[in-house]
């Protein structure tokens, strides 16, 4: 039976929009920090235009009516360019994660299609790893060093010391005859790789006859 090691790597991963939300990009401005800013834009402009009205109804010169109006404009300026900037960041953090959903049916589809493969070749080498003798403590050291632990995580998986781990990787790959763990990673998965591309042959030129 295959050992599960009691340490296992998460492989959760937050969406684009959970992401933005909790890490606001550096130098920049959150939605909701964007909305404020653009209310508070909108209402300087109202309030604003309302008061140019009243001047230009009671005859206030000239001059001040244009510094009224020029408020007016940047202050509306102002908040259409927050709230442009506001919707153009919403419709890329949607699609953003209309891309991060597509990519997670990829992957669980391909997990679901592969499954019977990985278990049948998990089953291949628990049933080799006991052809060579190994106990279960060295067979479960032996799928976290196919896995990719060093000996630090598989003392910490496993709650042993890294001299223990050390001295489990070395059994098994005295009983095993093997050098080391590319030598076990060899093994069982070098046929997993693709076949390397045939090289034809040179050819000179022909001899005359």
């Amino acid at each position: 039976m295959q050992p599960t090691p009691a340490k296992k790597t998460s492989t959760n991963v937050d969406s684009p929009s959970q992401r933005a939300g909790t890490a606001p990009p550096a130098g920049g401005l959150q939605g909701g920090e964007r909305a404020v800013i653009a209310a508070v834009l909108g209402l300087i402009a109202l309030l604003a235009g309302l008061d140019l009205l009243v001047d230009q109804r009671d005859g206030v010169t000239a001059w001040h009516l244009l510094v009224e109006a020029a408020v007016v404009g940047v202050a509306g300026l102002g908040a259409f360019h927050l709230l442009r900037g506001a919707w153009r960041l919403r419709k890329r953090l949607d699609m953003q994660d209309r891309d991060f959903l597509a990519f997670r049916r990829q992957a669980e589809a391909w997990r679901n299609d592969s499954r019977k493969y990985l278990d049948g070749l998990s089953r291949s080498i628990d049933l080799q790893l006991d052809r060579w003798g190994l106990s279960a403590a060295e067979k479960e050291v032996a799928f976290l060093l196919l896995k990719g632990f060093s000996l630090r995580d598989i003392a910490q998986a496993r709650g042993t010391s890294e001299k223990t781990a050390r001295v489990q990787s070395s059994a098994i790959y005295a009983k095993s005859g093997l050098a080391g763990r590319s030598e076990l990673s060899a093994f069982f998965l070098e046929d997993l790789l693709p076949p390397a591309p045939v090289t034809p042959p040179a050819v000179g030129p022909v001899a005359p006859p």
